[in-house]
């Protein structure tokens, strides 16, 4: 399962802090009338759902997104935003640079869904298709810092972290004896930030982590006890599709991680099916896993899911569905 140690986690800047609850406040209010307060909907007696699938681009990453952005000069913004992303980070930060009049570009790995190259192309950002080992490659050697664009990392960025903690802050507001809280893992921003603000304002409260089995680095990373790369294999949560854990997140992830659970392909199919079946969601594979673990599970309720995106390619939708 493990690849070879000799592979690189990290690329030399510091581990990824916690924002403090007061940098989680300051986010929200740069946020205040630009993003969604997504409202709770019941699932069934223990699951309640969180639906970050109504933000403008179709994601919970325009929280992190807009955060980063509307704190930089002017000279910042004019020199135009890059970014690595699976499209969702890249969606967003198009999004981000029409708003303010800029250009925006992001490299993508090249299986990335049409769906979300297309939906790029459309919002005018310059996009650079490549296998994902050389995208990994400019990730690990910093090749940004030698580029002329305000870069976002997606994942270690502290105000990225502080822009997806508003989504902590609003649980724990809404739902004050919420118990338990299942979040999708790629890169770690967005646990990382919903986690640091939940646990901040709340005793008790469990966030866990969900991973596909196709892509199971933050589990192997626990096992181990150190950040390391996983083999992987095809997959339909192209959102959460990295096979490492990072230096920089790991630390912050063990500490506020409760337990990592992983997910079959059948049973994210399945959840993508039953949250546009019985909830009228439509959910991109990583959309859907917090709800297939949490069927699985058996962590007390008040449970909440975080579903977090809708850009699905409509024919695999459609074929899990059931309309085709």
């Amino acid at each position: 399962m493990t690849v070879p140690a000799a592979r690189p986690t990290g690329w030399g800047d510091p581990v990824a802090v916690a924002p403090s609850p007061d940098d989680v406040r300051a986010a929200a209010r740069r946020l205040a009338g630009r993003v969604e307060r997504t409202r709770l909907t019941p699932f069934n007696d223990r699951i309640l759902l969180k639906d970050e699938t109504v933000q403008p681009t179709g994601s919970f990453k325009v929280r992190g997104v807009l955060n980063w952005t509307r704190s930089l000069s002017g000279e910042e913004r004019s020199r135009g935003f890059s970014t690595f992303s699976a499209g969702n980070t890249a969606l967003a930060l198009g999004y981000a640079a029409r708003m303010l009049g800029t250009s925006c570009r992001s490299l993508l790995p090249d299986y990335a869904p049409g769906v979300k190259v297309e939906a790029l192309a459309a919002a005018g950002v310059e996009t650079r298709l490549v296998p994902f080992s050389e995208m990994a490659g400019w990730l690990f050697s910093a090749s940004w810092k030698h580029e002329p664009w305000a870069f976002l990392h997606p994942w270690a960025e502290p105000l990225m972290i502080a822009g997806h903690a508003t989504i902590g802050l609003e649980l724990a507001e809404d739902l004050p004896d919420v118990k338990t809280v299942y979040v999708p893992v790629g890169g770690g921003a967005l646990i990382a930030g919903v986690a640091s603000a939940l646990k901040a304002l709340k005793t008790g409260v469990r966030v866990i982590a969900v991973q596909t089995e196709s892509y199971p680095a933050l589990r192997e990373s626990f096992a181990l006890g150190r950040p390391t790369w996983v083999e992987h294999e095809a997959t339909i949560c192209d959102g959460v599709a990295v096979p490492f854990t990072t230096d920089q997140m790991f630390p912050l992830l063990r500490l506020l991680v409760d337990r990592v659970v992983v997910v079959s392909e059948a049973g994210t199919r399945q959840a993508v099916r039953r949250l546009w079946l019985e909830a009228g969601i439509r959910a991109e594979g990583a959309g859907a896993l917090a709800l297939a673990a949490a069927l699985a599970d058996d962590e007390p309720g008040p449970a909440v899911c975080l579903v977090t995106g809708a850009n699905i390619e409509p024919e695999l939708h459609s074929s899990i569905v059931g309309l085709q």
